[in-house]
């Protein structure tokens, strides 16, 4: 899934011969490329594409992909599909890892008060010895 943000690199900025000049392709290509749904770029109130610095970057990764590693572009789908897939993984575990530090933090306070109330029950006796007190 595409982010929803309006600012950073999802920001919409390059029409499409701009950004087919960035990305070093054919404005054709980016067409393509926007059928097979490796890239999505948003659309002006008049239909314009326009692409982001992710979109751009994206279609950087596309092309070292199929031309520098020889990779066909269902290959480069999956691959994208896999790397969206990751994100969304450490984002799911990054929202684990606060949860278990907030219940780590529930914990440790109700181990402390389980503590204070078993020290508040114990007396020390002077000959010695530990005895529990009568309530």
């Amino acid at each position: 899934m595409k982010s929803q943000r309006r600012g950073g690199k999802d920001r919409p900025l390059y029409m499409i011969s701009v950004a087919a000049e960035l990305a070093g392709m054919h404005p054709q290509t980016l067409r393509v490329y926007e059928r097979k749904r490796l890239v999505q770029p948003r659309r002006s109130a008049g239909s314009t594409r326009l692409y982001s610095d992710a979109d751009i970057e994206r279609l950087r990764l596309i092309q070292r992909l199929t031309q520098e590693e020889g990779i066909n572009l269902a290959g480069v789908t999956r691959i994208i599909s896999l790397q969206r897939q990751i994100e969304e993984l450490e984002a799911e575990l990054e929202v684990a890892k606060a949860e278990a530090s907030r219940k780590d933090v529930l914990l440790a306070a109700e181990i402390q008060r389980v503590r204070a109330s078993m020290r508040a029950d114990i007396v020390h006796v002077p000959t010695g010895r530990i005895v529990r007190r009568e309530r």
